[in-house]
């Protein structure tokens, strides 16, 4: 069905990232990329919607809402121009949009993205399938993580076990064994807490290499803490995101001790990394583990996590021929593409949902 363009952003809101992909050519092949920061004032406004759920105004999500769909549109716009793509050779664009708020347990449970689809439309002239987490919640599942269908379709071996993990905000495994159908979930916070303690006393977006984690020393005791969340004791399928691992979770768990925020720092890197290793060792022993996202470019949590399920191997999905930085882009225009085929794209086995589902709504530019 030919060109398809996904668009994401994470629960790091840090960037818009797009991906043009051909899928005439098997199993795929990416033609352009691009990263697209939020204007700053527009991050601002979001991350204030996000953190200060209790009193946000209807007015502003609904605007924000219309504005996010312009920056999406805006992202597409500038990659098809790059790419000297036009809009009338792109079948559709897959938008993840932003999360807003991911809810699934409470009594009626939702989970909310946001960047209108329809303003998308309009701008770029493309048809968009959006939404697309929502039918998987209202089909039992937890709409998370979405990624291991896409996983399994490109990353699956015949020679080895694999582990595919995601370390955005929040990491998430894909566990294909050789013998058994997918799994996957979410393992705890990847950068969303150490995204967080910097900005609070450095004033930097992210700890780049993990070199400031790297300046401290991992405190035993408040790891042990991080680690006594019950979270961490429930048996997928389960999902979590910025909800739960946030700076107040945090301070409660840093109660009235002080201590050095580079130690703090590098705690919170070995969390991530040990939550992450303990889920590895206890659901795929032995398996290779590939990462993308943000996380796959910081090298000291790579070692730490590497040290913890040695003599595992350790390696980033450019190994299997995608880029780390774009494999949710990427994930999000074959979303699209299955859902214009009337084909399904999440797994019950991940999510807990009743069974499969054709996920996203359709947007027609005319």
């Amino acid at each position: 069905m030919g060109i398809f363009l996904g668009l994401i952003s994470g629960t790091s809101v840090d960037a818009i990232d797009a991906a043009l992909v051909d899928f005439d050519v098997a199993p795929l092949r990416v033609i352009a990329t691009s990263a697209t920061p939020f204007a700053p004032a527009l991050k601002r406004r979001l991350s204030a919607l996000i953190e200060n759920a209790g009193s946000v105004a209807l007015d502003e999500i609904g605007q924000i809402d219309v504005e996010l769909g312009h920056a999406f549109a805006q992202a597409a716009l500038d990659l098809m121009r790059n790419a000297g793509i036009g809009a009338g050779r792109v079948t559709a664009i897959g938008s993840h949009g932003q999360t807003l708020r991911h809810r699934p347990d409470l009594p009626a449970p939702f989970t909310w993205q946001i960047g209108d689809p329809n303003t998308l439309a309009e701008m770029t002239g493309v048809a968009v399938v959006a939404d697309f987490r929502r039918r998987d919640v209202a089909a039992g599942g937890q709409g998370a993580p979405l990624l291991p269908v896409f996983h399994d379709h490109v990353f699956r071996s015949d020679s080895e076990d694999r582990v595919i993990t995601n370390l955005g905000g929040i990491a998430n495994i894909t566990i294909l064994s050789r013998d058994s159908s997918v799994a996957g979930f979410d393992t705890g916070p990847a950068n969303r807490l150490l995204d967080a303690w910097i900005l609070l006393h450095e004033g930097k977006e992210f700890d780049a290499g993990g070199a400031w984690a790297a300046s401290g020393q991992v405190d035993d005791t408040l790891l042990r803490e991080l680690l006594d969340e019950p979270y961490f004791q429930l048996t997928p399928p389960k999902s979590t995101g910025r909800e739960l691992f946030n700076l107040p979770w945090l301070q409660s768990k840093l109660g009235l001790f002080s201590r050095q925020p580079c130690d703090v720092q590098a705690t919170l890197q070995q969390f991530t990394a040990v939550s992450l290793a303990d889920a590895v060792r206890q659901y795929a022993p032995g398996a290779a583990l590939y990462v993308c996202g943000g996380g796959a470019h910081n090298l000291t949590l790579l070692n730490a996590i590497a040290l913890l399920i040695a003599p595992n191997r350790v390696a980033s999905t450019e190994d299997l021929g995608l880029d780390p930085d774009y494999v949710e882009a990427v994930a999000f225009a074959w979303f699209a593409k299955r859902t214009l085929e009337g084909l399904t794209s999440s797994a019950g086995s991940v999510t807990g949902a009743k069974g499969a589902r054709i996920l996203g709504g359709v947007y027609r530019y005319a």
